[in-house]
């Protein structure tokens, strides 16, 4: 017997975006392959998604870390039985090594426990800290994870123009450059930044920087399980299964554009607002105004990923404060090559591929850049194995339209 299929009923224009997340209704926007935004293009329509209200956070990322760092612990170095959970037909631990390490691959962490323990590499007790000393390093003094041992895995379709079928399985160093900042600015006092930027608490809702195009990838698939897993227990979204990723560069433009009349010409950005106590102008985005001149605006480098006001679709800093990883790779032509509905350009290097084939878009201009790179349809690109000071992040879901008024059945007249 047919049943109709159950659908959950929502009012307005938008869905309930998932925490931290906003909706963005399908939408179009003039799409330009070159780096120079006055080039010729053409429209393009973007269909429904969620993304991140705000760039990364340094808090959330180094959630990210611990979680890696609590599953390599628990499976590779304490092995206790008091951190998994004890599945039906798996047991405890076997009798032998080999069994034991069956057993081991088998079992389920058990999150909640860990959770309340985590990070486990911070642990005071002797005896968890000595069999987690491989893990360990010695940076400046202090205790820090080895980034050649805190390494996270994820499958994906490889896309490299020969074998778009096949998937593959990436294995990704997550501990971000913390040295970034002396790096990327060698003639300048940044030894405070390097040491403190990423771990200290007053950093926590600073955009994360010194991140790669697929250390922020592996973040991407981590959260949209992390997610998923959430939503099937309890979520208005129970039985779907939506994609979450980096946004391609047209997701990204359009967000930022934040028109919510989709006959609207291109948005500019707002560098300024009107200040309603002192009745004068100030910088509303984070960016360098002049040769020499960054703390106009509030600040010398980045400020926290809820800054100034959100756009018209309630998505913070699409301009400023840091430049953003898309999904896309970077071609002069990519027009020529993308489809006029959710166009991306997809291209997956590999790590000793030549450096033109690395190179992923970028958008948004930062803190270090001036008022031309804020501009919505500005591109730009760095390579994808290179991390910056100025770059960051933020994630996207697919979602569903919501039908809007325009279609709704009417009588002929």
């Amino acid at each position: 017997m047919y049943k109709a299929p159950r659908v959950s009923s929502f009012r307005g224009n938008g869905l309930p975006a998932p925490p931290g997340m906003v909706y963005i209704p399908s939408g179009t926007i003039y799409y330009t392959a070159s780096q120079d935004s006055a080039a010729e293009g053409r429209n393009v329509s973007v269909s429904a998604f969620f993304i991140d209200e705000t760039e990364v956070s340094n808090k959330q990322y180094r959630e990210f870390v611990n979680w890696v760092a609590d599953s390599i612990a628990v499976t590779d170095y304490l092995q206790d039985d008091q951190y998994f959970l004890n599945q039906q037909g798996t047991g405890r631990t076997g009798s032998s090594p080999a069994d034991s390490a069956v057993a081991t691959e088998t079992r389920q962490i058990d999150w909640k426990r860990v959770k309340a323990n985590s990070p486990l590499w911070k642990s005071d007790d002797p005896a968890i800290r000595e069999k987690l000393a491989p893990m360990i390093s010695m940076e400046s003094g202090r205790r820090s994870l080895n980034r050649e041992v805190i390494k996270y895995h994820f499958s994906h379709i490889k896309m490299d123009g020969k074998n778009n079928d096949q998937y593959v399985t990436d294995t990704v160093a997550v501990i971000p450059d913390e040295g970034i900042w002396s790096k990327d600015f060698p003639n300048a006092q940044m030894s405070s930044m390097d040491a403190n930027y990423f771990e200290h608490e007053s950093f926590d809702y600073n955009p994360v920087v010194g991140v790669t195009w697929k250390q922020a990838r592996a973040y991407a698939d981590w959260r949209g399980k992390e997610l998923m897993a959430q939503m099937q227990k309890n979520g208005y979204l129970k039985g779907y299964q939506l994609t979450f990723s980096l946004p391609t560069e047209a997701q990204w433009q359009y967000a930022a554009e934040g028109k919510l009349d989709p006959a609207d010409t291109i948005q500019k950005t707002r560098l300024t607002i009107n200040d309603r106590k002192s009745h004068k102008k100030k910088l509303a985005v984070n960016f360098k105004q002049g040769e020499g001149t960054y703390s106009r605006d509030g600040a010398t480098f980045t400020v926290p990923v809820k800054s100034y006001t959100p756009n018209a679709f309630g998505v913070y800093n699409m301009a400023g404060n840091v430049s953003e990883w898309t999904l896309d790779a970077f071609s002069p032509s990519a027009i020529a090559f993308v489809n006029d509905l959710n166009p991306v350009l997809l291209y997956d290097a590999d790590d000793n591929a030549n450096y033109m084939l690395k190179r992923k878009v970028v958008r948004g201009g930062s803190w270090k850049d001036n008022g031309p790179m804020l501009n919505s349809d500005t591109r730009s690109y760095e390579e994808q194995d290179e991390p910056h000071s100025y770059v960051g992040f933020r994630c996207v879901m697919s979602a569903f339209e919501m039908t809007t008024p325009q279609v709704k059945t009417r009588r002929y007249k």
